[in-house]
């Protein structure tokens, strides 16, 4: 029997989420039974590619929020996340090419819109972070979040594809995968949930990554 993932207790919000209406957003069916979703977000102001790059590589984490120290992946969607897991380390260690990472999450914190998957990471760099789930060595899911740098900020896009290429796909594989992850309304809960997230970078990453990554954290007596 699954384990059901308890969604824990909120954490304090201490800024406006962004709404589904900053983002343009495209849904696509094609005629093989894969779906894409692509999401242009709205311009994260004082954030840059470089702070997303180590973010993606350091999710995991303790920090400073709301007068407590809170892990990293629970503030970034302080309603909506559930935990993040390394099940296997890159070869450098931590979250890099070739780890898998176990992702849960509860959108809109309603236990109808449950999302627990494990996905291998294939690349974080300045222009992207790219994950994957495969099943019965099929691509079921394929993540790509591409950085573009802009005189303020970064613009940020979220282009994501469901199901397989080729007759396999077509026939069986698209079909049952497309009932098991983000199914009809679950992909816009997702899709809001998504929105969100991301636009809640721009309100701590910018001081998380100064002091850590530029060691400028105050030191603590």
């Amino acid at each position: 029997m699954l384990e059901v993932p308890r969604i824990p207790p909120p954490r304090p919000v201490l800024w406006p989420l962004r709404r589904v209406s900053t983002a343009d957003i495209k849904f696509e069916r094609r005629a093989d039974g894969r779906r894409r979703i692509v999401i242009r977000h709205a311009e994260l102001k004082g954030v840059s590619p470089e702070m997303l790059a180590w973010w993606y590589r350091h999710i995991v984490g303790d920090m400073d929020y709301a007068g407590a120290r809170w892990p990293r992946y629970l503030v970034w969607h302080p309603l909506d996340h559930i935990s993040y897991e390394i099940v296997r380390p890159s070869k450098a260690g931590g979250v890099g090419s070739a780890a898998r990472v176990r992702i849960r999450e509860a959108f809109q914190r309603d236990p109808d819109n449950l999302l627990d998957i494990t996905v291998t990471v294939e690349r974080i760099d300045e222009q992207a972070a790219v994950i994957a789930h495969r099943v019965l060595g099929l691509p079921a899911l394929r993540l790509i979040n591409r950085f573009e740098a802009t005189p303020t900020g970064t613009r940020y896009v979220t282009d994501m594809m469901i199901g397989s290429a080729g007759m396999i796909g077509r026939r069986i594989f698209n079909p049952l995968i497309g009932a098991r992850i983000l199914p009809g309304r679950h992909a816009r809960a997702w899709v809001r949930h998504h929105i969100e997230e991301i636009g809640n970078l721009e309100t701590f990453l910018p001081e998380l990554f100064a002091q850590n990554a530029l060691g400028l954290e105050k030191a603590v007596a």
